[in-house]
């Protein structure tokens, strides 16, 4: 007894060519984007277009399912937060065993139907990268301001100086020369001079 309705996003039918090797069958549809097909900063957002093309296989242990689904990605990019949308084209390829087999790795058919949405939303997962970028060379955020790097190429802070020569830099404050060291020009040091 089938779990799966044939009505539901995702499932079909495959009554047409089941256990029939060597015949086929070709489909061409868009179903709505379910929740959490995605990653951290990147996903298909709910409820948008995937634009499926499919090739479903009749072959001896099952039915091949082969194609392309095509998706809206919306997300941030990690180095600058800048909003992403864009658009993606992962390809499919699956094999669902007959009930009753013994191969516990593949999906499996349940009666003439089968679900696509697990195998459709790892091929996407998969396929999303884990640090999105808005441009491959963004340069992110200044780490003092926040500023975005990309919008102002010039920006700077001058030169900073590392908190641990900060005493340091306070003895040449107002200051050309080391504290209590003597002048390179001033009498008495040059190399010649009358003893």
């Amino acid at each position: 007894m089938t779990t799966l309705d044939s009505r539901a996003p995702f499932v079909l039918d495959t009554h047409e060519i089941a256990r029939r090797p060597g015949t086929q069958r070709e489909l061409t549809l868009s179903e709505k984007a379910p929740a959490g097909m995605g990653v951290d900063m990147l996903g298909v957002p709910e409820g948008s277009d995937i634009d499926l093309e499919l090739r479903l296989e009749s072959v001896m242990e099952g039915i091949l399912v082969t194609g392309t689904a095509s998706v809206h990605t919306s997300g941030e990019c990690v180095r600058c937060l800048r909003e992403i949308d864009d658009e993606m084209t992962v390809d499919l390829q699956e094999l669902y065993v007959y009930e009753g087999d013994e191969d516990d790795d593949s999906p499996r058919l349940e009666g003439d139907l089968l679900n696509l949405e697990p195998v459709l939303r790892d091929a996407v997962v998969l396929a999303l990268p884990h640090n999105p970028l808005c441009v491959p060379d963004c340069p992110g955020l200044c780490p003092e301001c926040g500023v975005r790097l990309a919008d102002d190429p010039e920006h700077t802070h001058g030169e900073a100086v590392d908190p641990r020569w900060s005493a340091l830099s306070q003895m040449y404050e107002g200051n050309d020369r080391p504290a209590g060291g003597s002048d390179a020009t001033g009498p008495g040091s040059g190399p010649d001079e009358e003893k």
